[in-house]
């Protein structure tokens, strides 16, 4: 009986030993902190690795997460400065540096970062147009992450970083800006035809004027160029006709004609001045008649020489397109003309007085 009540107080002790070991020894995690309260006052905190405790009287009460954590808040309605309501979703990035003060110096620390987010934000984004906060959302960022790290600190939290994940503004103003933005669009694109549409404008009208000035001074040196070949067949059509003249008269003047043969060659060039297409009526003057009644009476007063020039034209030689002016072949023409004058009327051409001196009576 007695060995049993022994055995049975044995195993009782054990089993104490067993569990006061159990409560004794504490191992803690990496990045953990434990707090510890003895009769339900705090006591330390341990770090991570394994610690001894008091069992009984001591005992781990919280296990704090010394890690960076995320935490996300659902939308929340915002008032902006021109009156709209706005959704805006947040995410807070966190560390607890202190895990004694995020244990005792406030109960639900997550809570109470909800709450001064909101606050913050609604006083933030009510000084604000709902443009400016969509156009500022690094401003937002900045300010909402110091006012909740100095909102934060002694509580023995670390704010790291605060982003916006979305401003959702009403349907109707979402439709609005929409509008706006594609008149905007469309009012740049019009812009943009426009300019367009003036620099064709603008390089067509250069073009236009670079050919009108091209096509100007083409049609100048073409005309120049024109002139100058009717210049140069003008002179060398008058220098072929004086040519001419002096291999006929030449020729008439080294053949010795005589009277007779003058008026029966004026006889032959009649006929061909009435078959002109206006000659519907032809008279014959009556100097004809005398001419032809003198033809005998002069016939011994016709020089033996005409008067002309014997040197002969070598009608082979090629006419000079340089190196004559137009005043010399018209002096030859003329030249030519009078001797053909003096051909044909002889007689009279030698009583005629020379040019600047009275007729001797």
């Amino acid at each position: 009986m007695f060995a049993s009540a022994m055995l049975v107080f044995f195993i009782l002790l054990v089993v104490l030993l067993i569990v006061t070991a159990a409560m004794s020894l504490k191992i803690i995690p990496q990045n953990f902190a434990g707090i510890v309260e003895r009769l339900g006052k705090y006591r330390t905190t341990l770090t991570p690795g394994p610690h001894l405790i008091v069992p009984f009287l001591d005992r781990v009460k919280y296990r704090v997460d010394q890690r960076e954590q995320v935490v996300s808040f659902p939308p929340q309605g915002v008032i902006t400065e021109d009156n709209l309501t706005v959704e805006i979703d947040t995410v807070i990035l966190y560390t607890v540096n202190n895990p004694v003060a995020a244990t005792y110096e406030i109960v639900n620390y997550i809570e109470g970062i909800h709450q001064l987010t909101t606050t913050t934000l609604r006083n933030i984004i009510g000084g604000m147009t709902l443009e400016h906060a969509l156009t500022s959302r690094d401003q937002i960022n900045r300010t909402l992450s110091a006012e909740l790290d100095a909102a934060t600190g002694r509580w023995g939290i670390k704010v790291s970083r605060v982003e916006l994940k979305s401003i959702d503004p009403p349907p109707t103003i979402i439709d609005a800006m929409e509008k706006q933005m594609r008149a905007e669009r469309d009012k740049r694109a019009a812009i943009l035809t426009a300019e367009g549409d003036r620099q064709s404008a603008i390089l067509s009208a250069e073009g236009q004027k670079q050919a009108a000035i091209l096509r100007a001074e083409g049609e100048k040196t073409a005309a120049i160029l024109t002139a100058e070949g009717e210049k140069t067949a003008a002179i060398l059509t008058a220098q072929g006709e004086g040519r001419a003249i002096e291999t006929v008269f030449q020729a008439i003047h080294d053949g010795n004609p005589d009277q007779k043969l003058l008026s029966y060659q004026y006889l032959q060039t009649l006929p061909k001045i009435a078959q002109g297409n206006n000659a519907s009526t032809w008279i014959i003057p009556a100097e004809v008649t005398a001419a032809l009644s003198s033809i005998g009476n002069v016939v011994g007063s016709i020089p033996v020489d005409g008067g002309g020039s014997h040197k002969r034209v070598d009608l082979d030689e090629p006419v000079e397109t340089e190196g004559q002016s137009p005043a010399e072949t018209t002096s030859a023409v003329e030249e030519a003309i009078r001797a053909a004058k003096q051909a044909e009327s002889p007689i009279s051409t030698q009583d005629d007085p020379p040019t600047g001196q009275p007729p001797t009576a």
